[in-house]
């Protein structure tokens, strides 16, 4: 049986608030298999964002093992973290996190700078021109609509073809519109470069695009559905 690319054992999330410490995931045991597209539903509050957080390695575990690529992300301190994630992740948010004093282009091509690529700026290019915006390279983000902020943080995601792609609700500021075609270049692209993706959604209808789906309530797996 091959390893899996993303692989929990009793993970487990707790966080200090104004109330004390709060648990936040208990005892998560999940694996993804290569080239696969998970879903993470379940209602607000149930901790898909914080198990999404937890896979890429942007909240430590207080608890279990998080391996990634056969690497244990809770053994890593945060610089390692980081040159795995420029490595091996492309993460999605809701909220687009595009720096707004940089172009599109610009955008785009940080994390192939980050990791020292002489040829950031020409394949940030071609990636704006696979997601349709090549028009809007030398665009800032507050000269773009929301669904076309959302292509550019999909290219800077995907630009460094990761082995893993992570995507927090990726339409959740998006009107159906822009939102079913950002999921279409959302698969398309994962299909392109045999990407494992997991992907926090609330719609039925896009959870039922993937290959498997798992429910979470209360921090824990409620359904695994294969």
């Amino acid at each position: 049986m091959p390893t899996p690319v993303l692989s929990l054992k009793d993970a487990q999330l707790s966080l200090d608030g104004n109330a004390g410490r709060i648990d936040i995931l208990h005892g998560i045991t999940l694996d993804v298999e290569k080239g696969r597209s998970l879903a993470l539903v379940g209602p607000s509050g149930s901790g898909k964002s914080s198990l999404l957080m937890l896979m890429a390695g942007l909240e430590r575990a207080s608890g279990g093992q998080v391996m990634a690529l056969n690497e244990d992300l809770t053994a890593m301190n945060e610089d390692a973290l980081a040159r795995f994630r420029r490595r091996s992740m492309g993460v999605v948010f809701q909220s687009f996190h595009l720096i707004p004093t940089m172009t599109a282009l610009e955008n785009v091509a940080t994390p192939l700078e980050l990791a020292g690529d002489r040829d950031a700026f020409p394949k940030a290019k071609a990636e704006l021109e696979t997601v349709g915006l090549s028009h809007r390279a030398d665009h800032y983000p507050s000269q773009m609509s929301g669904g076309e902020q959302q292509r550019v943080a999909l290219a800077r995601a995907l630009v460094v073809r990761p082995a893993i792609l992570l995507a927090d609700e990726p339409t959740g500021n998006l009107d159906e519109t822009n939102g079913n075609a950002v999921m279409d270049l959302l698969f398309e692209l994962q299909a392109r470069d045999g990407a494992t993706l997991v992907l926090v959604t609330h719609s039925n209808a896009l959870a039922a695009r993937c290959d498997r789906l798992v429910r979470l309530r209360d921090g824990r797996i409620e359904d695994a559905s294969q």
